[in-house]
């Protein structure tokens, strides 16, 4: 048995030292730290996008501002101010950004994936799928399933209450990219 586990080492490290014989030399060598472009010695390093700050072209006054690449609803008071930001599980089917009103609310419903959902805030209608905003009466905040066409965009039980208070009917949805 210390036979073979050696025979295989064996085979093993010679079969590594013919690989590494033959690595091409953009593989072989480490990179070249990157340097500043010239003209930028001594400026400040650039700080990241901070995820929770309110996209620049969001609209203006009272709204909701709802994200879909950054997965992310923003409650705006009328002088802009942000009351809340948080993050959001988007559902199968999405609306095209641009503004919208909220049309209808519903307190406490099954949700077209068959969950039970809470302050439901529906604001579009792509084809025959409602989009809204709602909270699973569970908590849970799971990714939907693929195969079924859903607009629910959920969030957790939280700010489900806090988007109920702010977001009545007539209110101002801006769904951004």
């Amino acid at each position: 048995m210390a036979g073979l586990t050696a025979a295989a080492i064996a085979v093993v490290g010679f079969l590594a030292y013919q690989a590494s014989a033959h690595v091409p030399d953009t593989l072989a060598k480490p990179k070249a730290p990157r340097t500043a472009p010239s003209g930028s010695a001594g400026s400040p390093a650039q700080k990241p996008k901070d995820p929770s700050a309110l996209p620049a072209e969001s609209g203006s006054g009272e709204r909701v501002v709802y994200a879909l690449a950054d997965r992310r609803v923003w409650l705006v008071e009328k002088n802009g101010r942000v009351t809340r930001t948080f993050p959001v599980m988007p559902s199968t089917v999405s609306p095209e950004p641009g503004s919208y009103q909220v049309t209808s609310r519903s307190g406490s419903v099954t949700g077209s994936d068959g969950v039970r959902i809470e302050h439901v805030v529906r604001f579009a209608l792509v084809g025959d799928v409602a989009i809204g905003f709602s909270a699973a009466v569970d908590g849970t905040l799971s990714s939907p399933d693929p195969t079924l066409k859903t607009g629910g965009v959920r969030m957790k039980v939280a700010d489900g209450n806090s988007m109920w208070t702010f977001a009545t009917v007539g209110s101002k949805v801006v769904v951004v990219p």
